[in-house]
């Protein structure tokens, strides 16, 4: 993966957050079930999933994007840890999709580059106050909280609909927070709040005129490029055939009118043999 690039430039909308945090509590251990997803929480996940995938299949790059996988950091408890929502490791670990949980002290298990949590209606605070902590003690690079109802709490200096904390040395700080686009160093592109709000879309520019894609609408997009194009050849041999038919009708119209032409002269040759008879 490429190195990241220069960090952007804060305008006075952005708010920076720096407080040391433990390396591990025994209060962030790994819950024992899953917890439940509304149908909205999962949507905006299916979205996102499908392209972050799509663009490490373009890039070629070596990384897994996850979903719910448990990253533990602290070899001495190992029971510490978090599921992000959705997540970016790179290099790709090697047990690739066979992979259960990401230790990070073992050999080819790297910290994700990209974290994503998206606020849950009976949880905001977690995503607001608890895992922005938990996400700096495990080394994350690059952190977003999308809020897509404003369900988070006043008191933790929300509710914004998308926040992005970034690692600067050993500190993850909150480089951005409101309605966006906001613009995310690891993937070198620009995140929108779409759909009212309620969807994350990428975009390559911060004008959002360059979307990225899931695989899915890119093989429509292909499969409409190609109809069209489709459509277009056979328009242009339909125009080739009506300009050979047109072609064929004047010659026809030419040879006939030399032939009325002809047969005029011969009329007129015979008349004048007659007279001169």
């Amino acid at each position: 993966m490429t190195s990241m690039p220069a960090l952007p430039s804060r305008s006075p909308s952005h708010v920076g957050i720096r407080y040391e945090v433990p390396r591990s509590r025994p209060d962030w251990t790994l819950p024992e079930e899953p917890v439940p997803e509304s149908v909205l929480h999962h949507q905006v996940l299916v979205l996102l999933e499908q392209l972050l995938l799509a663009w490490v299949a373009r890039a070629g790059i070596s990384a897994q994007v996850a979903h719910n996988l448990a990253v533990r950091w602290d070899e001495a408890h190992p029971k510490v840890g978090l599921d992000p929502d959705l997540c970016v490791i790179a290099p790709r670990p090697p047990e690739g999709d066979e992979l259960t949980s990401l230790c990070t002290w073992k050999a080819g298990h790297a910290v994700p580059r990209l974290a994503i949590e998206v606020v849950s209606a009976t949880h905001p605070y977690k995503d607001y106050a608890i895992a922005p902590e938990k996400y700096a003690a495990c080394g994350v690079e690059e952190l977003w909280v999308f809020d897509a109802k404003l369900e988070g709490p006043m008191n933790a200096g929300g509710p914004h609909r998308l926040q992005i904390w970034q690692r600067e040395g050993d500190e993850l700080v909150r480089v951005y927070a409101g309605e966006g686009p906001a613009r995310s160093p690891v993937l070198g592109a620009w995140v929108f709040a779409v759909s009212e709000g309620t969807r994350l879309r990428i975009a390559e520019d911060e004008a959002g005129t360059r979307w990225w894609l899931t695989a899915e609408e890119e093989a429509r997009l292909r499969a409409r490029a190609e109809a069209e194009a489709r459509e277009a050849e056979r328009g242009a041999k339909e125009a080739a055939l009506a300009r050979v038919a047109v072609e064929a009708e004047a010659r026809e119209a030419e040879r006939a009118a030399k032939d009325a032409a002809r047969a005029r002269v011969a009329e007129l040759e015979a008349e004048l043999l007659r007279r001169g008879g």
